[in-house]
């Protein structure tokens, strides 16, 4: 079932004196998407990125567009769908939608009601990419939101990454959580982002927090748009580290609805 939402939102408290005080931020609803239809996922809001190569990480799947096994939306819900077969020289299929050139934002408020896949070789991901073109990884900076990995289970993963903070030179920042039951119930993956901070939320529950710096565009690529991704991606360098099991497909993630909010 859906959840209600107000587009504006403004939470206020007391000060020590009694007096009032603001103490979040007024949001407006910039983009989102219900998925109150049937069909592909909505090309007004949603383009694919397609292809096979690994995707620099030795991933397994093909990342195929507009086809209904990996990518569909019915009874209220985005289904993502990975799936064991062979597809253009791949052994597994899944989708990745991404709002680049339809939904690219500078600051805001993301979230994501979903709930993930299970198994080893799962890697499901909820994340932002500049949206540079060409896009320099990791210069023009990622953020992952929610990312999870079969072999490991319950545990909730945020991440940033820029050229002076990313994990193949051992500087990548990051925190875990636990939600045991992510692959069972849906939970709102969410990150707010402005010019000082990115934090990153699990139900409301705060748990990675990335200062600005002040120290350069090395250190805080965030001040430039960036778009949304959601996949599954099977294998691959983190997703394939104990294996994959070929028993368990096909996998979905199920996502309820994605809303983007910028400040007034």
């Amino acid at each position: 079932m859906k959840l209600a939402w107000i587009p504006l939102i403004l939470a206020v408290g007391l000060s020590p004196n009694g007096t009032d005080t603001v103490s979040a931020p007024k949001w407006k609803l910039a983009w989102a998407d219900e998925f109150n239809y049937r069909g592909l996922p909505d090309s007004s809001k949603w383009n694919y990125d397609v292809g096979g190569d690994g995707w620099g990480n030795h991933e397994l799947e093909f990342y195929t567009a507009k086809r209904l096994e990996n990518a569909r939306v019915e009874n209220g819900l985005l289904t993502i769908e990975a799936r064991k077969e062979d597809y253009s020289g791949m052994h597994y299929t899944s989708a990745r939608l991404v709002t680049k050139g339809k939904g690219d934002w500078k600051y805001g408020k993301i979230e994501v009601r979903a709930r993930l896949p299970r198994g080893k070789g799962t890697w499901p991901a909820i994340w932002m990419l500049g949206s540079t073109t060409p896009l320099k990884w990791p210069d023009d900076g990622e953020i992952d939101i929610m990312e999870h990995v079969g072999f490991d289970p319950g545990n909730i993963h945020a991440s940033i990454h820029c050229k002076k903070y990313y994990h193949s030179i051992g500087t990548q920042k990051t925190a875990i959580t636990s939600v045991p039951d992510c692959m069972d119930k849906f939970h709102v993956y969410k990150m707010e982002w402005n010019a000082e901070s990115i934090r990153i939320f699990v139900d409301d529950e705060e748990y990675f927090r990335f200062a600005n710096e002040h120290s350069g565009r090395d250190g805080w690529p965030f001040d430039q748009p960036a778009h949304l991704l959601l996949n599954i991606a099977v294998g691959g360098d983190w997703g394939g580290q104990k294996g994959v099991d070929e028993n368990i497909w096909p996998q979905k993630m199920e996502v309820d609805y994605v809303r983007v909010f910028q400040e007034e």
